[in-house]
């Protein structure tokens, strides 16, 4: 992996490569890089805030989710290869991986197949999806437990087979996190309470 300095001067992205997705904090842009199919992050500026800082949080924010892909890489996880570490452009150019499909793709698939069955295997490739931009090396139960609460409430809003894939995914969960699963399930039911809680009020 090759880490760009600030400095250097480049083109713009948009130039070279094609925009894919667009989300509030990046751009995701699709080419070849080094002749081969690769995928650019890019955090883009926001005018909102003073540049130095913009910088500074832009840059740490970078490093951070660079460091937590090769984390998950060391343990196992399959991730794309990062090829450039770019602090100049505010990017990460990384492996692209051909043939695949998202995971709101797979569940529409799953949706549309209508038997809410799957194999352990397919389960286990949703649980192993990371957004490594908001990744965290913190184990704290709670913070994992509104991450599980957010993907519910995200498949019921959005699939019809929600009620029988989630617990087929914390199953999933509970059985490749031996040691603190059950912590996170606990709290996984207080946060839903409270989230019940918060419905009620208003």
């Amino acid at each position: 992996m090759e880490v760009c300095p600030m400095e250097n001067s480049f083109e713009n992205l948009s130039s070279k490569y094609e925009l894919i997705k667009q989300g509030a904090e990046a751009r995701i842009y699709k080419g070849m890089y080094l002749n081969r199919p690769s995928i650019i992050k890019e955090r883009f500026k926001k005018s909102y805030r003073h540049s130095d800082l913009d910088d500074y949080i832009t840059k740490d924010r970078i490093k951070a989710e660079a460091r937590s892909i090769v984390r998950c890489k060391a343990a196992g996880v399959r991730t794309p290869a990062m090829y450039l570490v770019d602090f100049y452009r505010r990017c990460i150019f990384m492996e692209e991986i051909v043939n695949s499909k998202t995971v709101k793709d797979y569940l529409e698939e799953l949706a549309q197949n209508g038997d809410g069955n799957s194999t352990r295997k397919d389960i286990q490739f949703i649980t192993e999806e990371i957004d490594f931009g908001l990744s965290s090396a913190d184990p704290v139960a709670e913070d994992k437990a509104v991450d599980l609460y957010v993907l519910e409430k995200a498949l019921i809003s959005t699939h019809a087979n929600a009620e029988e894939l989630f617990p087929a995914i914390l199953e999933s969960y509970s059985q490749c996190n031996t040691k603190r699963a059950a912590d996170v399930v606990r709290k996984l039911e207080e946060v839903r309470a409270r989230g019940r809680k918060r419905t009620m009020v208003g």
